[in-house]
């Protein structure tokens, strides 16, 4: 689903090209069309500069994508310890590596970029060269697709001193890489279990505000965060309820007024083609935002944020939303790959 997403955000960009697409050995040898087997999930159709590319193999055909190509967006399906050593040996191979996939999420020297939040951790890619032993190859991760609706809602806040975060997310089925028509059981119907997010969107935040050292990235200490994730029967876009507690409480007015500013601070400094052009969006009627209308805000590329008041347990609470399969995935793995290029770490 993430490839697929990849495909149609890349197929009009106005910096990137596709010059390559590797996938398993199953796929190899066949053109794109074909290795898909009527399995195109998305409304947009299958772009036609990709429809005859032939497939080669991620793995045995590594040195001579690598030579192909200035960088490589990565995202497989695969046991953790095989991705991590196709993951570096692309790197090793002096061929740079955006990478959806969460297996490098805790190396420490591999930064994890949600560009509006952290882009100074772009700085710990010199650490992990020496490491490589390279002079162009690294591994760039993006985070987890449910966390990137709430942390950039959270992170203007910080210097209030948030100390305790619960976030209960309600995910879409196409983070499973899944439509209706495959999984029918889940229409009408609720799974309070996805494997492995509450451990990431309780972890995960935690490097994101971390700071760059010697060694790579030493996460924060705080806040606290406590997840609850549940798959719900929604085609795309994640949704989350968000709680916050503060050492100092800012007023309603204030909070909003940081988002709104934080917005424009950005929109004035990012000139990369996938940025949008007002990060975060607040609704003040309490109906909105719907992830119908929310999930689509600046191409797939904004969050949306409604129904922030206080709380009786928490000091605050909210409801965001984001695209999980553009914002949360291939969007912004883009993102990321423009800010790297725009820094001088690809060329």
């Amino acid at each position: 689903m993430v490839g697929q997403r990849f495909v149609t955000l890349l197929a009009g960009h106005p910096w990137f090209d596709i010059a390559v697409l590797a996938a398993s050995k199953n796929s190899a040898g066949k053109t794109y069309e074909e290795a898909l087997n009527g399995r195109w999930a998305l409304d947009q159709g299958l772009p036609e500069q990709v429809r005859d590319m032939p497939v080669l193999d991620a793995v045995s055909d590594l040195k001579a994508i690598a030579a192909a190509v200035d960088f490589v967006f990565c995202a497989v399906d695969m046991p953790k310890e095989a991705l991590m050593r196709l993951e570096e040996s692309y790197a090793k191979a002096e061929c740079p590596v955006i990478s959806n996939n969460s297996a490098h999420r805790g190396t420490q020297d591999v930064p994890m970029i949600i560009p509006e939040v952290n882009p100074e951790h772009a700085d710990v890619i010199e650490v992990q060269k020496k490491r490589l032993g390279t002079k162009k190859g690294f591994i760039a991760v993006k985070s987890n697709c449910s966390l990137q609706c709430y942390v950039p809602a959270i992170h203007p806040l910080r210097d209030f001193g948030v100390t305790k975060v619960l976030a209960c997310t309600y995910q879409a089925i196409s983070g499973a890489g899944k439509t209706f028509e495959r999984w029918p059981e889940v229409v009408d119907n609720i799974i309070p279990y996805i494997a492995g997010e509450e451990e990431k969107s309780e972890q995960e935040p935690l490097k994101i505000w971390g700071k760059v050292c010697e060694n790579g990235i030493k996460n924060a200490t705080e806040p606290s965060i406590t997840t609850q994730c549940i798959r719900v029967p929604v085609s795309d876009g994640h949704t989350a309820a968000v709680f916050v507690s503060f050492k100092n409480k800012p007023p309603l007015d204030e909070i909003k007024q940081r988002w709104k500013i934080y917005s424009e601070r950005l929109s004035a400094g990012m000139a990369l083609p996938s940025a949008p052009k007002r990060f975060l969006h607040y609704f003040e009627d309490p109906n909105y935002p719907q992830i119908r209308s929310a999930r689509e805000l600046e191409n797939g590329m904004a969050i949306a944020l409604g129904r922030l008041r206080e709380d009786t347990q928490y000091d605050v609470k909210f409801v965001c939303m984001s695209h999980n399969t553009v914002r949360g995935a291939a969007g912004g793995a883009i993102l990321m790959a423009e800010m790297l290029c725009a820094k001088g770490f690809i060329n």
